[in-house]
């Protein structure tokens, strides 16, 4: 037996860790492991395919980041290609990439990622490459599994963050606004505002209202409570409007959601005449070590996607439904989208925790 491994579109902490799991649970077996460089630019001869053996993968468990690398722009079935000119055009490429895959003799492919790479992963499976997926986000968006690895470990770089602006906050009293990842999905903004205690907590799944924000922010001022912690995931937008957009993005690329929070800023200063600054949390979210609970998790999804390579569960992804980790259909985890829901328990505790100020905002707070 001969398998693959890839990573691909956001880095997240603990992408090493289950590397090194399946690598070695691998190899326990007997079998033969390679590692795709760059997504899968190294099975388009755009990078390299390499042999992980037990030294390529000692003492990598506790890094950041990923040794394969990674990108969210090589798409196979859209993939960008460089012109003559300088510009670029999106090809499909799968066929090229399955054809040599088999004369590399790969049997079958772990690919580590997010809902848009699991979604090549599935497209890959229709067309006849055995592929086992493994979801991957510190956004925590991926259905089918309770949490994602790299997702504690952005919370607690978040709740990092949170806890120094609350003392240079409350030293100049003045308000902070905060931007964290989450172009679709507020979970890192709602578990890292809400252990934070931060006064206000914005998300993309439950429109805000400027005038309500203020509105906090005043009336913790006329209790004498003169600074304010704004936590505002990137993909959060006002009632009725759009989400901030960076720019134009790369070929191949989604669109860069973000600037919510400088704009928040300047909104806030000018309705409430207090001094506000904004920070953008930005790729330290991503980076680091990743905390000891996703370095479990992450070990044990990469055990878990060699033991589905082994029962032949092609077309699955492993996923946390605890306390085991299962095999799950990736078509079945991609039907609908994880997001906040508004009614769940953490929500309803982030707007009970003080009830005179608005932490979450919607149509009836």
């Amino acid at each position: 037996m001969r398998i693959a491994i890839s990573t691909g579109g956001g880095d997240a902490p603990g992408l090493n860790a289950v590397i090194r799991a399946a690598v070695l649970s691998a190899l326990d077996r007997g079998w033969h492991v390679l590692g795709i460089r760059k997504g899968y630019a190294g099975l388009l001869g755009d990078d390299d395919v390499v042999p992980l053996t037990r030294d390529d993968v000692r003492g990598i468990g506790h890094l950041g980041g990923t040794i394969l690398r990674t990108t969210n722009r090589g798409n196979p079935f859209s993939y960008p290609v460089r012109q003559p000119d300088g510009s670029f055009r999106e090809v499909d490429r799968s066929d090229e990439l399955i054809e040599n895959a088999r004369n590399l003799g790969i049997n079958a492919l772990i690919a580590i990622g997010g809902d848009g790479s699991l979604r090549i992963a599935h497209q890959l499976h229709e067309k006849g490459l055995r592929v086992v997926g493994v979801p991957k986000t510190i956004d925590n968006d991926v259905s089918g599994t309770i949490t994602t690895f790299g997702f504690d470990t952005a919370v607690a770089t978040a709740l990092e963050a949170i806890d120094k602006l609350h003392t240079t906050a409350e030293s100049h009293d003045r308000v902070i606004v905060m931007e964290v990842m989450g172009r679709h999905a507020g979970f890192i903004a709602l578990h890292s505002g809400l252990a934070g205690a931060v006064h206000v907590i914005l998300i993309p799944e439950i429109p805000y209202d400027l005038d309500k924000v203020c509105e906090a922010i005043m009336d913790r001022e006329r209790r004498g409570r003169h600074f304010d912690i704004v936590v505002v995931a990137e993909g959060a937008h006002p009632r009725g409007g759009a989400e901030s957009v960076l720019g134009e993005s790369l070929p191949g690329q989604e669109r860069r959601v973000g600037g919510i929070g400088q704009r928040l800023a300047v909104q806030i200063q000018e309705r409430t005449g207090k001094e506000c600054r904004s920070l953008v949390l930005g790729h330290l979210q991503r980076g680091g070590m990743p905390t000891g609970y996703d370095r479990l998790l992450a070990t044990r999804f990469g055990g878990a996607a060699v033991e589905a390579i082994e029962q032949g569960k092609w077309g699955h992804m492993v996923a946390l439904q605890s306390p085991h980790i299962v095999p799950v259909p990736i078509l079945e985890a991609l039907r609908e989208p994880k997001r906040v829901d508004p009614n769940h328990d953490i929500v309803r505790t982030a707007r009970r925790t003080d009830r005179k100020s608005t932490r979450l905002n919607s149509s009836h707070t």
